[in-house]
């Protein structure tokens, strides 16, 4: 018994007869098949038909996918209104000539553009449009029967044959045993056994374009409903879920404020650490942060640690730990020791070993040693570690071994009243005098903890108070479409997978008595591609078939008995 592998062209060999190799391989795949235009015909609907066509068609999806993934690129690369408005005005002014070009493009805000929308929605549509009637077309060949043989097997690419002594019922019962041992789809054909293989690759075909709709869908319910907030807090202050407790807060153009999920929670302690030698001396190896939280108006309140890259779930709500930085204490007073301000201060880091800078802001209750009402404003410069004098200001570790504080004081008007927004963290100096030391320089000090600085002319003091306090930044995130996007890229990648590494075949048996009374054994292969599968294939499930139905004597004398089975390439085709 020999294996053929039929994978040459031969153009020369006549067409098969009736039930050929087109039809052998008919309804192998759910494509539409679409049929040239007419264009002289065409009326209103048959160019409606036609553009229907070409719109749904997978070349198209491909298309639009591809530019889909084009017009993502200047959301990347150029700053967008929706992330980070400040980005843009500086783009704006440091590009004067392509900014408006920008905007008549929409590039400043891409993916609510009108050409980036009408991409997405075509997109849609096609993929829609493309995978319901290959769907149904699909449900439509796991409910039949695969085909019967073709007439001529010798034409298919892969094929064997031998003589066997076995009754022809015995081996189509035999192969259809088999056939169905190996997950084949068989049936008996009148004097054949048809069995097909491989639905799992149109099935994964489908599941993928399917999954790229979720995603779509995902992610435009996300881009809609989502809202990202982040909120600075000091130990020992909380946090309510609230539009106006947030420092920073973007969302999407369907979201409300009903829409925020209900909790609070307060920042118990913070703890970092470091490593304090070697080469990554410095670098954190722990950033958690201890907190006591509530779900809704009246919920339990319950302890949980939150870390990076570990957030606290509730609900729809991700609480994300985001930076650290810390917050000296420090005390006002005027001139006649009365206290005007006291508080923790949060300071921004600057660098890695979080050298720190903020401002002190004292806006009600100061007066001057004159009676009149002045506000006061110190530029704060903290290092975590100094390296003691004689070194640049810059702190040696990031945590707290030896805490400075340097100072310089202005008093004036801060403009808070002038109904302009202004940053916590920086000082408006444009109505503000710095106070001078006797000399007439710019007045300041460096304190340690416990320590004070006294103003000129008894205009009251700052104290650097001892204790330390840290400060943690959480971002709050609410995306609705992600578990929805999550699941559609793995369906996409196993979908993938499947329509990729599986193969679609069918395989015929036909067992019919021979002009000599002995039964021919015919096996042939078909699959959707060429592949050297099918023929390995084929010989294994022959070799299996031959153990029960075994090769009878040659009919002439001469003729060497029938072989052992053995998988022999095609005359002319190349050995796989």
């Amino acid at each position: 018994m020999s294996t053929t592998s039929n994978t040459g062209s031969d153009t020369s060999r006549a067409p098969v007869d009736d039930q050929d190799l087109g039809a052998a391989g008919s309804q192998m795949s759910t494509a539409p098949q679409e049929d040239a235009p007419n264009l002289p015909a065409l009326g209103v609907i048959g160019w409606a038909r036609w553009f229907w066509r070409q719109l749904t068609s997978m070349r198209v999806a491909l298309i639009l996918l591809l530019l889909l993934s084009l017009g993502a690129v200047p959301g990347s690369l150029i700053p967008q209104t929706g992330i980070d408005a400040t980005k843009v005005a500086d783009f704006r002014k440091a590009h004067t000539t392509l900014a408006p070009v920008y905007d008549k493009l929409g590039l400043f805000h891409v993916y609510s553009s009108v050409w980036f929308s009408a991409i997405y929605i075509l997109l849609f549509i096609s993929l829609i449009g493309c995978i319901v009637p290959r769907t149904w077309q699909f449900v439509g060949q796991l409910r039949s029967r695969p085909p019967g043989a073709p007439k001529r097997l010798t034409r298919l690419p892969a094929y064997t044959t031998w003589r066997t002594e076995a009754e022809p019922e015995q081996v189509r019962e035999a192969a259809l045993a088999l056939l169905k041992k190996r997950r084949f789809r068989a049936h008996p054909a009148g004097d054949a056994v048809a069995a097909e293989k491989g639905y799992v690759r149109e099935l994964g075909n489908l599941v993928f374009h399917i999954a790229l709709i979720v995603l779509l869908v995902a992610f435009a319910w996300g881009q809609l409903y989502k809202s990202d907030g982040t909120k600075l807090v000091v130990e020992g202050d909380g946090f309510s879920n609230s539009i106006l407790q947030y420092d920073d807060f973007k969302s999407g153009s369907m979201f409300t404020n009903d829409d925020l999920v209900p909790f609070s929670f307060d920042l118990k302690d913070f703890k970092g650490t470091y490593e304090r030698s070697g080469p990554n001396r410095g670098t954190p190896r722990t950033y958690q942060a201890k907190l006591a939280y509530s779900q809704g108006a009246y919920g339990k309140r319950k302890p949980v640690t939150v870390r990076v890259n570990e957030p606290l779930h509730i609900g729809d709500a991700k609480v994300y730990l985001v930076s650290h930085g810390y917050a000296p204490v420090v005390t006002v007073r005027d001139g006649k020791g009365h206290v005007v301000y006291r508080d923790a201060v949060p300071l921004l880091p600057l660098d890695g070993n979080v050298t720190s800078s903020g401002v002190v802001k004292v806006m009600d209750g100061y007066r001057n040693p004159r009676g009149a009402s002045e506000q006061l404003g110190f530029q704060s410069f903290f290092l975590p570690t100094y390296g003691g004098r004689g070194g640049p200001m810059l702190s040696r570790f990031p945590a707290l071994l030896n805490p400075l504080l340097a100072v310089n004081a202005y008093h004036g008007d801060l403009g808070v009243d002038s109904g302009l927004p202004q940053s916590v963290y920086q000082l408006d100096k444009t109505h503000m005098k710095a106070f001078k030391d006797a000399q007439g320089n710019l007045f300041k000090q460096l304190l340690k903890p416990g320590q004070t600085m006294r103003l000129p002319g008894g205009a009251g003091s700052l104290t650097f108070e001892k204790g330390v306090k840290e400060w943690a930044g959480f971002e709050v995130v609410q995306e609705p479409g992600s578990g929805w996007a999550l699941g559609g890229a793995l369906a996409a990648i196993f979908g993938l997978a499947a329509s990729l590494f599986i193969q679609r075949r069918r395989v015929w048996v036909r067992a019919a008595r021979g002009d000599d009374g002995v039964t021919v054994v015919e096996m042939a292969g078909l699959g959707r591609s060429e592949s050297a599968k099918v023929p390995e294939e084929l010989g294994e499930l022959a070799g299996i078939l031959y153990d029960q139905a075994p090769g009878a004597p040659a009919p002439h004398p001469d003729d060497d008995p029938s072989p052992d089975p053995q998988v022999v390439p095609a005359e002319g085709a190349e050995k796989q």
